[in-house]
């Protein structure tokens, strides 16, 4: 990975993170010490911007460049995780079965906790099966506060969940 760029944006679940290269925004994190000064460019202001439309409850949908490193196997974890619709979860069982391999879950659990790109890659929306919050990289309070973010402003889906 060659960062090269960054910036910080203060949101409603704390600062965020964003780190990019001249075409592509390659890591999005919670992670504060990571940035000692920001050195912003055009994909990181874009970034910027729509995470900020996101947290506003204007934007669903994400259009920036992403690339992040990762095996053939963590990739297509990836591609799944940006079928979750704004709004909606899944269970670790439905995105296996979603990706023909049941026997797969813990994989793919570990290799959506190896997402960088916090948000875009809507790793936040995969959950239990029985409904709990399970594992997030930025804290589970992160997780519930996105959760009950999208599905307020989408109106769908249950508005508390169990713990």
């Amino acid at each position: 990975m060659n960062i090269q760029y960054c910036s910080i944006l203060q949101s409603p679940v704390g600062p965020v993170s964003i780190f990019a290269d001249e075409q592509f925004v390659q890591k999005i994190t919670f992670k504060e010490d990571l940035i000692t000064e920001p050195n912003e460019n055009e994909i990181t202001r874009l970034a910027e911007s729509q995470l900020k439309a996101y947290f506003e409850g204007d934007l669903k949908v994400f259009t920036l460049p992403i690339k992040q490193p990762g095996t053939t196997f963590q990739q297509e974890v990836w591609a799944a995780l940006l079928t979750i619709d704004y709004g909606i979860t899944r269970s670790y069982l439905q995105m296996a079965k979603q990706m023909n391999n049941v026997l797969a879950i813990r994989a793919m659990a570990a290799a959506n906790g190896k997402n960088e790109l916090a948000i875009v890659v809507p790793c936040h929306r995969v959950i239990g099966s029985d409904g709990t919050l399970v594992g997030y990289a930025g804290s589970l309070w992160r997780k519930k506060w996105l959760l009950d973010h999208e599905r307020e402003v989408s109106q769908q889906g249950q508005m508390t969940l169990k713990f």
